[in-house]
């Protein structure tokens, strides 16, 4: 029936995305994380490493804690809120780009802001192209107060730019925002 793969998705999606604290205790937060990152289509880039790591049967292997995420990117993959607890335990994540994203909402820009190790290490954050986030999401992200760079682009959400911008500019003083919204 019409809308029946479309559902079946969704549910593989939230599978995909459901955090596994037991896996998180056995192999650390970073290899937890690069698991649940790869199966919902991420990237990730890894300290000292200026390759990508996109397929989930060549992760890295060594001793727990070696291999530390620097960098996320995830263009079209389907990570979603559910999946955000995997996020707490990654401390040196300095950059990461959320792009065409279907099922990142104010939410999980709220839980990000709220990641404590992320407020300390996330440096770089672009948002692109992803439809359900609003104004209250971007500036849900004032929490991240070790932010250098924050790129905006192509969110039809955003409805109140001057006033959002604003408000973050005051919150974190050396953000250099760049915007390319309508």
């Amino acid at each position: 029936p019409p809308g029946s793969c479309r559902a079946f998705w969704g549910w593989l999606n939230a599978v995909f995305n459901k955090v596994d604290h037991e896996r998180i205790r056995a192999v650390g937060p970073d290899r937890a994380a690069s698991e649940w990152l790869l199966r919902c289509g991420a990237l990730v880039r890894y300290q000292g490493s200026p390759k990508w790591q996109q397929d989930y049967n060549g992760l890295p292997t060594g001793p727990l804690g070696k291999y530390k995420i620097e960098a996320i990117n995830a263009t079209d993959s389907c990570i979603m809120y559910r999946g955000f607890d995997y996020l707490d335990g990654l401390e040196h994540v300095t950059d990461i780009k959320l792009e065409k994203c279907m099922y990142i909402q104010d939410q999980c820009l709220q839980r990000l802001s709220e990641t404590n190790n992320l407020q300390k290490s996330l440096q770089q954050l672009k948002i692109i192209s992803c439809g359900n986030v609003t104004d209250k999401g971007i500036i849900a992200l004032h929490k991240l107060r070790n932010l250098e760079y924050l790129y905006l682009s192509d969110l039809p959400g955003i409805k109140q730019k001057e006033t959002t911008c604003r408000v973050l500019q005051q919150a974190l003083p050396n953000l250099e925002l760049e915007l390319d919204l309508e």
